[in-house]
């Protein structure tokens, strides 16, 4: 069976319409969380993933801010954008339905591990397989027999703005690829401007990196 795993969309629905676009073949789906915030088409993102074949969606902390209307971590910029999408999001009821933890042929799929950002270089101890996000950054690494598996964000790469990163995972080959596409950032950009996010909210994804 091959599945795509997406995670850290993050309201980008020109990224996830790419995204998607590029695995219409998978069978199955599972969205490893932070569907929301940041982005202007919150609502449109949640909504195109429920009509997606096949699909998983695990909880991340920013569907957990939007159930509960309150942003509890992070930065100020965080809040502005949180304040900002918040206000005319209508889907919370898709949100609630999201699950913790998904279990797959030897795998566990979850936001991340004790609520910690983990990257390819973080020390860390795991006792069973886990394909994880919330760190923006895509890795597949070994530790001791163990795999851990993270595919990046779709919406908001923290290294290169315009990037996309998911992966495809092969259950019967156990094969793990991270896909990387480039996309034309402005297109959230124009967006945000058009519906008055503020400029800190916009320098924020024109001053990032691109690839």
């Amino acid at each position: 069976m091959i599945t795509a795993i997406l995670s850290d969309i993050h309201g980008n629905l020109p990224a996830l319409e790419i995204a998607i676009k590029n695995t219409k073949n998978v069978d199955q789906y599972i969205i490893l969380g932070d569907v929301v915030n940041y982005g202007p088409w919150n609502n449109e993102c949640v909504q195109l993933i429920e009509t997606l074949p096949n699909c998983v969606k695990i909880l991340g902390n920013h569907e957990i801010d939007f159930i509960n209307k309150i942003n509890i971590h992070d930065t100020s910029l965080s809040k502005k954008f949180f304040l900002k999408c918040i206000d005319n999001f209508s889907e919370r009821e898709f949100l609630k339905k999201y699950t913790h933890e998904f279990k797959y042929n030897n795998f566990i799929f979850k936001h991340t591990l004790n609520g910690k950002y983990i990257y390819s270089d973080t020390k860390i101890n795991i006792k069973d397989n886990y394909f994880i996000g919330h760190s923006h950054q895509a890795f597949v690494k070994k530790i001791d027999k163990f795999t851990l598996a993270n595919p990046g964000s779709v919406g908001q790469n923290r290294k290169f703005i315009n990037e996309i990163n998911f992966l495809i995972y092969n259950s019967e080959s156990n094969n793990i690829e991270i896909k990387s596409i480039i996309y034309n950032v402005e297109l959230i950009i124009n967006e945000m401007i058009k519906r008055k996010f503020s400029s800190d909210c916009i320098n924020y994804y024109k001053n990032k990196n691109k690839k």
